[in-house]
């Protein structure tokens, strides 16, 4: 079979989307015998008719069925050539959808972005920012809702690609005059006779706390469930229940509030979160650029 052109590929995509030669024929600026001929061209190189000559039109046979599916993936692949070398010419342009979690979204992502959005060379590049707990940033990056998630690596990542990020310290937040507030540092269990001010129940790290708990034949006692971490610490600062957070979150708020920011002993209480993708083929120029950018602060200090 000879090589196939776009020109005819696109005609006979139009003429199966109207339904009629001299349509088709209008919308690209050919006469209806052009079309005809054009197309029996095309039939001649994929050796199959692909067209049903009807009463008031056209519909496409079996064969045309089938080469219609993958003429509308090559036209597609040739739209997204078109655009990624335009954006080479002009600076790179594109939006890239980020996932990413509360931890994550509170600590130094915003200035990592930041950062590469001032680049000169990034600025037609357009990031937009979700907040997401663990598992469904895992479920987005999956479901294609967005190319880059960014989560805690005790969270199920299954068959996606990971690269390291950044890291963090659970601690524990309590009021100065807490009978905790003395300790220099301390495990869960010495937590588990308080109640708790809790992120959402399903997030990463309260199903690892929960789990954790649970193997030390205990569970943990929550009194209040909040959406952020200034939330949790403004619950401790009222003396209603303790919090686990992250130290590199609340530790200027534990300061300006009078509160003691308690480290946790486990090995768990580090906390790595990864960047989590499809895999580099299915990242656009622009995305690609973000990741290698994002990952390469998994070795340095943050900003």
């Amino acid at each position: 079979m000879r090589d196939l052109d776009l020109t005819s590929l696109r005609l006979f995509v139009t003429v199966c989307e109207t339904g009629n030669m001299r349509r088709a024929g209008e919308e690209v600026s050919m006469v209806a015998s052009a079309v005809s001929k054009r197309l029996a061209q095309l039939e001649d190189t994929v050796g199959a008719p692909l067209l049903l000559r009807k009463r008031h039109g056209v519909a496409p046979t079996p064969a045309g069925e089938t080469l219609l599916q993958h003429a509308r993936s090559m036209l597609m692949s040739a739209r997204l050539i078109e655009r990624d070398m335009a954006g080479h010419k002009a600076g790179l342009q594109g939006r890239v959808n980020v996932l990413a979690t509360a931890s994550v979204m509170a600590e130094a992502l915003a200035d990592h972005i930041a950062h590469f959005l001032k680049q000169p060379e990034h600025r037609n590049i357009q990031i937009d920012l979700e907040e997401r707990i663990s598992p469904e940033v895992v479920r987005g990056i999956r479901e294609g809702v967005a190319a880059i998630g960014i989560c805690w690596d005790a969270a199920e990542t299954g068959l996606l690609h990971t690269r390291p990020y950044t890291e963090d310290h659970l601690c524990v937040a309590v009021p100065a005059h807490h009978p905790l507030a003395r300790r220099k540092s301390m495990s869960l269990a010495d937590t588990l006779d308080y109640e708790h001010v809790i992120m959402p129940i399903h997030s990463a790290v309260e199903a690892r706390l929960q789990r954790e708990a649970g193997l030390l034949g205990k569970r943990l006692m929550h009194r209040v469930i909040v959406t952020n971490f200034e939330a949790a610490m403004r619950v401790v600062r009222a003396d209603l229940a303790i919090a686990i957070v992250p130290r590199e979150v609340t530790s200027l708020n534990a300061q300006a509030w009078g509160l003691k920011i308690i480290p946790l002993q486990e090995d768990w209480a580090r906390r790595r979160f990864v960047l989590c993708h499809r895999g580099e083929d299915t990242l656009t120029p622009a995305a690609l650029l973000l990741l290698e950018a994002l990952a390469a602060y998994a070795c340095k200090e943050p900003v």
